[in-house]
């Protein structure tokens, strides 16, 4: 057990002196990640003053200008947790050309060393973007209503954490789908359209109406950019924020379980071609 954690120490660390040598391309894709805002401000400026002429009233489905703003600079706060660029296209491509061997006669767990991965790639990215990101939320920090509260505040950084580890094992779980279909590009195409969609990361899902809401309410999308973001607006609180934690938290335990069959069942098939 102490030579496996050792092994996976080693890993994280390896990772981390690779991920260092691009910290000048984090800080500026962190900045370039903002600059849709700009046009996210002007686009529902329109939108409210166009509103403001027709009736009285400042909101859209209980949201203001500012809250509109806000809940945008918060999904990509979200997103930055969540996402996971390349992870499901890099296991299909290792499946495909041969390179996914190395974990069959290593003992090295396959999801464990991409996770490993992942945590040094979020853990760089983050120290080197914190200024970008200091400077954006301070430079709009009019568009906030303020800090939540303490325990809210747990619960958003508990929602990014649960985030993070949802983004992978549903993306883990689609790049197995490899071991099956020669090519998941087209796949992948409808997922990354799904979730710009469907995770809140295009617009707050709780504008959606009726049945539609309540549908998309049932994906697991929501709680990789909506559900922080709502967290921390202070949209979810009490028994529903609970039940929204525990919910993403299911949510984790089922595609963790989801990856880990998929590969195990993935590998009795496996012909071994390439590498």
């Amino acid at each position: 057990m102490l030579t496996r954690c050792a092994t996976y120490w080693t890993i994280l660390c390896i990772s981390l002196q690779e991920r260092l040598v691009y910290r000048g391309e984090f800080a500026l894709s962190t900045l370039m990640r903002f600059l849709p805002i700009i046009t996210q401000i002007f686009l529902w400026q329109a939108i409210f003053s166009a509103i403001e002429v027709e009736r009285s009233g400042d909101t859209i489905g209980g949201y203001t200008f500012h809250g509109m703003i806000a809940y945008y600079l918060l999904t990509t706060v979200s997103r930055a947790f969540s996402s996971m660029p390349g992870l499901a296209s890099g296991i299909a491509r290792d499946i495909r050309d041969g390179t996914v061997k190395k974990f069959l006669i290593q003992p090295i767990d396959m999801l464990s060393f991409l996770l490993m991965r992942r945590v040094a790639h979020k853990l760089v990215y983050y120290l080197v973007a914190a200024g970008p990101f200091a400077l954006v939320f301070f430079l709009l920090r009019s568009f906030f209503p303020g800090w939540p509260e303490p325990h809210m505040l747990a619960a958003f950084l508990l929602s990014l954490f649960l985030g993070f580890l949802l983004g992978f094992f549903l993306e883990a779980t689609l790049g197995m789908i490899g071991f099956w279909f020669l090519e998941v590009t087209s796949l992948m195409f409808v997922y990354m359209l799904l979730n710009f969609f469907f995770s809140g990361h295009m617009f707050p899902i709780d504008l959606l109406p009726g049945i539609w809401g309540s549908l998309v309410r049932l994906l697991p999308l929501q709680y990789l950019a909506y559900f922080p973001a709502a967290v921390f607006l202070g949209k979810v609180t009490g028994p529903a924020l609970m039940a929204g934690l525990w919910i993403q938290f299911a949510w984790v335990v089922f595609f963790a379980i989801a990856a880990r069959a998929a590969f195990h069942f993935g590998v009795r098939r496996y012909s071994g071609f390439g590498g």
